[in-house]
């Protein structure tokens, strides 16, 4: 995807190039917005944040004891070790590194789920995003569109269009 976007910019950096040195560039209506803005700022981006944000809690509070337990028995080998002996020390260190490797995978599972559930928040924003764009793009006689994080490095503000993308975006979400 990242692909994508950077051979979409060289596209757009290539077509307003072309169309400057031709003098066209007067014909051109250039937008920039800040689709991370769009998405953290609309309506449908705030209820999936805190959606969100309540899995994120949960699944750490649910990690808390786990994590609390294991520090608990490093503590006891640190303090304890030196009284143990050889088999007993060597059984709790095995017991420290299985449960430390047990709680690496849930974690690791844990930011796969939430990976997955970012995935599946965004993905109808983002189309949802693609559209409003593209008609509002048609509809305002823009010639292009860019999204300022994306590769923009100068712009005038006066061409930022993200709050009015935002309010039709919601419009377009509170619709479905």
């Amino acid at each position: 995807m990242c692909c994508r976007k950077l051979i979409l910019l060289f596209i757009v950096v290539f077509f307003a190039a072309f169309c400057a040195t031709n003098g066209l560039a007067a014909d051109n209506k250039i937008g920039v917005m800040n689709v991370q803005k769009i998405v953290v700022s609309c309506d449908a981006g705030k209820a999936a944040k805190a959606r969100f944000e309540k899995k994120m809690n949960d699944l750490k509070a649910g990690f808390k004891e786990e994590e609390d337990g294991l520090k608990k028995l490093q503590a006891e080998i640190k303090k304890k070790s030196s009284a143990w002996s050889e088999e007993k020390k060597a059984e709790k260190i095995r017991e420290f590194k299985k449960s430390g490797r047990e709680f690496q995978a849930k974690t690791e599972d844990a930011r796969f789920e939430m990976k997955q559930l970012q995935d599946k928040e965004l993905e109808p924003i983002l189309k949802a995003l693609e559209k409003v764009v593209k008609k509002y793009g048609k509809d305002n006689g823009y010639t292009v569109i860019l999204d300022s994080k994306n590769g923009v490095i100068f712009f005038d503000e006066k061409i930022e269009i993200s709050d009015l993308v935002i309010k039709k975006l919601n419009e377009t979400m509170a619709a479905k």
